[in-house]
């Protein structure tokens, strides 16, 4: 059976332990009709466009916001 010849450091307990907690960027891309930046697969909030068609008014898209 395998057993730990040393005992692991709180330092090296810690570092190990802190990989669960990291907190990624969300990815933003330019949006294809206006060039605003937004997240992908949703609804541009400055032009309402999405997959290459109006789906919001632009009346809407501002009163949402």
């Amino acid at each position: 059976m395998a057993v730990p010849k040393r005992r692991t450091t709180r330092s090296k307990r810690n570092m190990r332990r802190a990989n669960h907690d990291k907190v990624a960027a969300p990815t933003i891309v330019a949006c294809a009709n206006c060039g605003a930046m937004t997240v992908p697969h949703r609804v541009c909030e400055a032009c309402g466009h999405y997959g290459g068609r109006q789906v919001k008014d632009k009346g809407q898209a501002e009163s949402e916001s």
